[in-house]
């Protein structure tokens, strides 16, 4: 009897069963407001403020002022770092000859230190060798500017593996895409710059320029400034220095998330970085200068950040020898014409000139090195005295 049952309620179930059923598709119940699409390369473009810079920042105006392809910007990359790696004794005629060798045992050697530009396309070489093999596994984040038949498409984040595929395509044999990118497409009206800054800071690689950028354009947009739609250079980020989060406290909470969760203080000390040169600040984003270095180079004139930051990378200079070199030296003030009197200090390095004959090179050397205690910021500080004593032979000749 029991089985008879079953076989029933068996027979009633398979009656049940209609062709809508058959056909069922999960994706009727999924939020359709946001799709991966497979779109093609070259309908995607980077956003041109973004904080994090991939190309070197005169490729990124060149390019996003439509003066260059991708496939140019990346040719004039690849270009670059020829002429880097062939100064450096390591020439290359394809780009994956970058990747490390593992049959080479040069490549353990510790001495063997890349440039910046070297290190750059490496990234992205290694970066697109991945994508050949194992797929793109996470779709970039878009955002949709399409207006009527023309299709468009914005960056919202992951520049990067944009980069990595048109290299992937254009500069790495035997590639066999379709020239199509996976991407989670967002509406426009749901793009974001605190979703944008949340990627950002949330991956490794994000420069303290950069930081400094996403601080200015958060505090930018929250203030009601219009983001253009076009390449801006760091006049446009510098606005943000006169803004605080004291007049939007109801965004500080937001911001500061978006910035990885840093503190009041910490912002702000990103933020700061944008009274650097222009020159100073593309230098230290491209060499990845710590916050903490550059903190000290700040409250100097401009005109002597660049040569600053310049001595931070030639020199590799700690931030406890970049602030010696900074608060002690003289060149922030030595220039002034309202100074009433000539200074204690400035008399005794006229002073010294006096017995310069009597000096050997090897004295004032080892001076310089029980003064300082560290070779590197001995050398630091005597570029420093050397243009000290340009400026001072060019007033001369003036007078």
């Amino acid at each position: 009897m029991a089985k008879r049952d079953n076989t029933q309620r068996l027979d009633a179930l398979l009656g049940s069963i209609t062709d809508e059923m058959l056909t069922f598709d999960p994706q009727q119940f999924v939020d359709n407001s946001l799709r991966v699409e497979r779109i093609l390369l070259e309908m995607v473009r980077p956003d041109p403020v973004q904080p994090r810079r991939v190309l070197p920042e005169s490729i990124h105006f060149e390019f996003h002022n439509n003066r260059m392809t991708p496939t140019q910007s990346l040719r004039q990359l690849v270009q670059t770092v020829q002429i880097a790696a062939r100064q450096r004794g390591r020439p290359f005629n394809s780009v994956v000859e970058l990747l490390p060798n593992g049959d080479d045992e040069q490549e353990d050697v510790a001495d063997v230190k890349l440039s910046s530009e070297e290190q750059l396309l490496r990234d992205l070489v290694t970066l697109a060798i991945t994508i050949r093999d194992d797929g793109q596994v996470n779709p970039l984040t878009v955002v949709d500017m399409s207006q009527g038949a023309t299709r468009l498409f914005r960056i919202e984040t992951g520049e990067r593996r944009y980069w990595a595929t048109w290299l992937l395509r254009d500069f790495i044999p035997e590639y066999t895409g379709d020239g199509m990118i996976p991407c989670l497409v967002i509406p426009a009206a749901q793009s974001s710059v605190f979703r944008q800054a949340k990627e950002n800071t949330a991956r490794s690689g994000l420069s303290a320029i950069a930081m400094a950028r996403q601080a200015a354009l958060l505090l930018l947009t929250v203030h009601g400034y219009e983001i253009p739609a076009y390449a801006v250079g760091n006049d446009f980020y510098r606005q943000a220095l006169t803004l605080d989060l004291r007049g939007k406290r109801e965004y500080t909470d937001t911001i500061l998330a978006a910035m990885g969760g840093v503190d009041k203080r910490r912002f702000s000390q990103f933020k700061m970085l944008m009274r650097l040169s222009d020159e100073a600040l593309e230098m230290a984003d491209r060499h990845d200068i710590d916050e903490r270095k550059l903190r000290y180079v700040v409250p100097l004139q401009q005109e002597y950040h660049a040569e600053i930051v310049r001595q931070i990378i030639d020199l590799n200079l700690t931030s406890k020898q970049v602030q010696e070199l900074c608060e002690g030296d003289p060149m922030d003030d030595h220039d002034k014409d309202d100074t009433p009197a000539v200074s204690a200090s400035a008399m005794k390095v006229a002073k010294i000139t006096q017995h310069v004959a009597r000096l050997s090179p090897t004295e004032v050397a080892r001076a310089f090195l029980d003064l300082e205690g560290d070779v590197s910021l001995a050398r630091a500080r005597l570029k420093s005295f050397q243009r000290l004593l340009t400026e001072v032979e060019g007033f001369l000749e003036q007078q």
